[in-house]
């Protein structure tokens, strides 16, 4: 028989199997077996593509600076900070105190008329968001608020799953990268809204080599030999390459762990990655 506290427990078991038994193609099913969702799935999804959600750089002062998403292991995503929009006279939204007593202004509300903004709604404009705009839009976050910060992918495009991925799902958006770029460890960031994009495309790759990464314990940071910055229809993506010429310098399987840095223009960010989950067929593809 079993007792009430056993019972309550079985929900719990019965969730985490399920995400146990959740598919991996990579490990489960051959290359020519994958179907356009697997390709997907490696695409978006996989020891070798992960996704992160940026701080914003608070120039603007309409946002905080939120904590790194990244470090912790697998493809979830970690707690972002809170998020404190400033305005005249008021220590930031979600404070209890405003600026008139008995919470922001007379009628105990935010803002005059009852509501946390003017006109009685959650932001200006009537709606739930800045402007009446609402999230989403092309390259994950188009037409976002300008002070939400979008979620942005990370894949490596020399592994051979994703460049198998890549035929499988006629991804479009792919960078096609041969001769030397195809040897070098090539990292793409998708996702970044293109009013977040300062500059002309020559000078911000330039800048963008002088903020980037890839940090391993113990040994010398890797830094890119160059960025590509690729226009796309649904917005640019960057491709960070970094040399593996020389072999005191290429990443071993006995690093176990990398963590990739990078600015891009007001997004600051940093994703790990655990090598011994992008071994494939026996081999580190990275």
């Amino acid at each position: 028989m079993f007792h009430k506290w056993q019972l309550s427990l079985l929900p719990l078991s019965v969730a985490l199997l399920a995400a146990g038994d959740q598919p991996q193609p990579w490990k489960d099913k051959q290359i020519t077996e994958w179907n356009e969702d697997d390709a997907k799935q490696v695409l978006t999804d996989s020891p070798w593509a992960q996704t992160v959600k940026p701080s914003v750089d608070p120039a603007s002062n309409t946002m905080q600076r939120q904590s790194p998403v990244g470090r912790g292991r697998g493809g979830g995503m970690g707690g972002i900070g809170g998020i404190g929009i400033g305005l005249p006279g008021m220590g930031g939204i979600g404070r209890r105190s405003g600026g008139y007593p008995g919470g922001g202004y007379p009628g105990g509300s935010t803002y005059p008329g009852g509501s946390t903004y003017p006109g009685g709604s959650t932001y200006p404009g009537g709606t739930g968001y800045p402007d009446g705009q609402q999230p989403g839009g092309p390259n994950g976050g188009g037409n976002a608020p300008n002070n939400q910060p979008p979620q942005l992918t990370l894949r490596w495009e020399n592994a051979l799953p994703i460049r198998e991925a890549v035929l499988k799902a006629r991804d479009t958006d792919a960078p096609t990268l041969d001769g030397e770029q195809a040897e070098q460890y090539a990292l793409a960031v998708y996702g970044v809204p293109s009013r977040m994009v300062p500059g002309d495309s020559k000078t911000l790759a330039t800048k963008l080599k002088d903020h980037a990464s890839i940090k391993r314990d113990g040994k010398k940071d890797l830094r890119p030999s160059s960025v590509l910055v690729l226009q796309r229809d649904s917005g640019p993506v960057f491709v960070y390459l970094f040399a593996r010429s020389k072999k005191k310098t290429a990443i071993q399987p006995e690093d176990k762990r990398i963590e990739f840095d990078a600015k891009i223009g007001r997004l600051t960010f940093e994703r790990s990655f655990f090598l011994e989950d992008m071994v494939y067929k026996g081999k580190l593809e990275i």
